[in-house]
Order: C-alpha cells, then structure tokens, then sequence
C-alpha cells in the first residue's frame, strides 16, 4: 500500500473522463483497487472511436514491417488474457492472407508469421501455416489467379460491449458511471480538482471535487487538457478517420481475410452478424469534429475496389448495408503518413501544485488493460493504491464461465432455457455471457420475452439494457449494445423509439 499525501477531503480520488475502452478500462482497474471514482462520458459509452474499430483483438501483424515489436508483443499477450476474461464477447478467428505476387514476397511474409507466432509466447491459438488456396475452403471465393497464402490466429471482438463490460465491473465495484455528462471546465487547486459538469440530457450543472483527473477523451484529449487555464499539453495526437463499410455475405466459410494493398496498407474482410462481411479499414487524417464524421464516398470505393481486387466476384459500392466511421487519436510520432503512425499509446502526468492530471495519447483496443495496469503505476504515488495487476486473473461481467468454455456454457444454457429459440439465446449468450441469467430470470415462454421490434430484439433485452447497461436511446441498443439495426426497418426503430419514450419514460 502507498501511502499517498495528506490531501483535502474529496468527493472522489479519480474523475476518469472519457467513456471509451480507455476511460471505462482505467475506472475498472482503480474501482477494482479499492479507490473511490466517478467516470464521465459527454455521450454514449463507446459512441465514437471505441465503436468504430474492426472488431478484432490482435497483436497487429503489419505493424511488424514498421518495428513495433513491443507493440506487437504486448498486444498478442494481451490477446491470450482477454480471451479467458470474456470469451463470450471474444473468440478465435482464423485469418487467411493470400500472397500477391506483385508484393511483399513469400520468404518475409512467413518471416513475419514466424515472429508473430512466437514473440508473444502464444499458448491458446494455433500457429500460422502456408496453405494451398487452389485447395482451401477460403480459395473459392477468390481470383484464381491466388493459389497461394497463409492462415493464422487472432480474435474476434465485440467493440463496443467490452467497453460496456468494463464500465459495467467498475459500477460493480463502486464506480459512479455518468453517461450524457460532459466536463465543462478543470479548476486546479492546491492539492485537488474542481470538475464542474453538465448533465447533456437536462443541462443541469454540478461539480465535484477529486484528487487526480484522468483524461481519457480521446480525439478530445487536448481539448479536455484546455479546460484547465494551466494547461500545458506536452504531447499532441494525430488525428485520423477510419471507415468500415457492411455488405451482404461474400463468402460461405469462418475465415477472414486479411488483403495486402499496393499502397503498403491492408484491408480487412470479416464475417459479420451471421448475413453480412464487414469490409475496412481506411486512414485519412483529418480536421473534423471528431463526434461528426462520416465516410466519404471516397473511402467506399477504396474499400470496395482493394476488395475487388481479390475476391472473383467485384465488390459494388452500392452493395453497401451501413458504413461506419471513427477518429483515432494516435499518438503523434512525427511519421510521415497516417498508416505509419504508431498505434501504441502514450501516458503524460502532470503533478504541478499537487493536483495531477494523467492523459492518455493513442493506443488501441487490444492492449487497454495494459495501458490501465501502467497508469496505475503511474498513479500510486498520488492516491491509495497498490500496484497489483488485478485485471489480469479476473473475468469481464459474464465471462465468468468454467474453464473459459463458451461452447459448453451455451449448451448447459440450452438445458435450463429448452423454450428459447435456439439463435435468439446464442444471440443472448454471445452477448451478456452468464448474464443472460439476469436477463431471462423469471421468464419460462417465448411470450414472457415481451414486445418484439424486429431482429430478435424483445422487450426483455430492451429492459435488461436501460436497467443495467445505461442504453438510452435506439441507436445505443441498436448499434452499440447490439447490432441488431442491421436487419430492422424504419418502423421497427420507430416501434422502438415509441416503447422507449411511452413506457420506460427516455426521450431518446
């Protein structure tokens, strides 16, 4: 235990601002350590960057051709612990990547595959392996001119639930969460922080007082760092826009695929909610306001025509389902283009007149555990902490399966609910993992499920989302709770926004 500085009384040791992967994951680990903390988010959880990533856990294979080992190694150690820590929400994919002639060779490419196999100290997924697409299941779906490529592992993520789920075990272990509240102004004092704060819904204003701030905005890093008059923000992001766009499915097998460009940039192909592929991603820096891009229809036909490239059949821009975007705030390193820059992060404390703000510059969503266990570290001296990686060893909400086992919890699930459809409680179990319990106590019969919206989407999900997991308006249980708008109509999100605002009382 450190024994921190004698400080005024506060309302809180920690005000974490930012209600992304980064900000819900720090509130976890300092809840988890016995702190008393507030999390603050202007919006949704995970409404921006943390929604709009490519949904995989992975060590970040061409990040080896720039020399992020370190990087790399951590993030694929971080794969290994984040499977057993929610493996309802994360699963093992097998990545195809056929080689291109007229690209990198075969000789550096296995090379690269050897490194990521074993710099990470692999233990649950198998290793890569050259395969013969003339032959694999993967190559049907491909120009024939591609008869060669290797497969190999990472994982599967549901973005925007693993920040949910950390917030979620932070709330657990005594975390005020605050949605729709935005931080308005930092007044530093001697020894402690006045956060005075906005409730976006009401517009009613508050303040608390902390021992240390957290600024973990983001794309708004710099910006939150503004609010205080002293501010001074050694560090500076780049700011760049990713894309994603959803098609129907292009292919019929569990590989995904991952294509090299000749631009030296990599697109992803992925199976996507059972009907669709989710095709991205694209690097464009940008000046926007970073909670109001979009894609451009410059990037849907980059992403479609990079497609194209490989598949035998050509992906069409008017294919195109739902595009998403985001801004990731990179940690700027002076490269000299966007895809170079470094996707891991950078942590800067201030400590000046005993009131410490820690920022939180770049990073990427497979390695947040890590980047919160370091700010704790970096913490300790300021507030009542131990530096104990706890996050390591325990289970996100609902990953509390034996053995990490999601094939044989999802079939003790079908022995105790024989009355649910079979998809709608994989759906269920994919999502809230042990939760489902919660979700379906006291229901024994399709109708007790309640209203249905489309998509599967019963009352009782809807329910079980406002009540436990903050989701207040449509798009935050159609798109980030789920990802069930896909399949709904206008009058299905309409029926949905009627419930909402009649019987649960959100205006949405």
């Amino acid at each position: 235990m450190t024994n921190a500085p004698t400080k005024p009384d506060c309302d809180y040791d920690l005000v974490v601002i930012g209600g992304g992967i980064n900000g819900a994951g720090i509130a976890r680990d300092a809840s988890g350590r016995g702190l008393s903390v507030m999390l603050c988010e202007k919006d949704d959880l995970a409404q921006h960057t943390s929604s709009a990533s490519t949904k995989l856990i992975h060590g970040g294979l061409r990040y080896l051709e720039h020399y992020d080992f370190l990087l790399v190694r951590h993030a694929l150690q971080e794969r290994e612990v984040l499977l057993d820590a929610a493996p309802h929400i994360i699963w093992p994919l097998r990545f195809i990547l056929p080689h291109h002639h007229a690209l990198r060779p075969r000789w550096l490419i296995r090379l690269g595959l050897f490194l990521y196999d074993y710099i990470g100290g692999r233990k649950k997924l198998p290793r890569s392996h050259s395969v013969n697409l003339k032959t694999h299941p993967s190559g049907q779906s491909l120009k024939p001119q591609f008869t060669h490529g290797f497969e190999y592992s990472d994982c599967w993520v549901q973005d925007a639930r693993l920040v949910v789920l950390n917030a979620m075990d932070a709330a657990a272990r005594g975390c005020e969460v605050r949605v729709r509240t935005e931080v308005t102004d930092l007044v530093r004092d001697q020894g402690y922080w006045t956060v005075h704060l906005r409730n976006n819904n009401t517009q009613q204003r508050s303040s608390v007082t902390a021992r240390v701030v957290v600024n973990a905005s983001g794309p708004w890093v710099v910006k939150t760092l503004a609010l205080d008059e002293a501010h001074d923000s050694r560090y500076s992001t780049r700011l760049v826009k990713g894309s994603h766009v959803v098609v129907p499915k292009l292919f019929d097998h569990p590989y995904t695929y991952i294509f090299q460009n000749a631009d030296n940039r990599i697109i992803f192909a992925v199976p996507y909610e059972q009907h669709y592929t989710l095709l991205g991603t694209t690097d464009m820096e940008v000046d926007d306001e970073p909670g109001a891009v979009s894609i451009d229809q410059s990037e849907i036909d980059y992403i479609c025509n990079s497609a194209s490239e490989y598949f035998a059949k050509d992906v069409r821009p008017e294919e195109v389902v739902w595009t998403y975007s985001g801004v990731r705030p990179l940690y700027d390193d002076d490269s000299s283009n966007a895809s170079k820059v470094t996707r891991d992060y950078k942590l800067d404390l201030d400590t000046r007149k005993e009131a410490p703000v820690l920022s939180v510059y770049g990073g990427k969503i497979t390695t947040y555990r890590k980047l919160a266990d370091d700010a704790m570290k970096l913490l300790a001296a300021h507030l009542p902490i131990t530096t104990d990686d706890w996050t390591r060893h325990e289970p996100l909400p609902g990953g509390d399966m034996p053995d990490a086992d999601f094939d044989a919890y999802l079939d003790s699930a079908k022995a105790q609910y024989p009355w649910m459809d079979s998809s709608v409680l994989l759906d269920y179990v994919r999502n809230y993992g042990t939760k489902v319990n919660v979700l379906l106590k006291g229901r024994s019969s399709t109708e007790q499920l309640g209203l249905l919206f489309g998509t599967q989407l019963y009352q009782a999900e809807v329910d079980y989302l406002v009540e436990h997991e903050w989701a207040q308006t449509v798009d935050d249980i159609v798109w980030r709770r789920s990802k069930k708008g896909l399949g709904m109509s206008d009058s299905d999100l309409a029926s949905l926004q009627e419930y909402l605002t009649r019987v649960v009382g959100l205006e949405g």
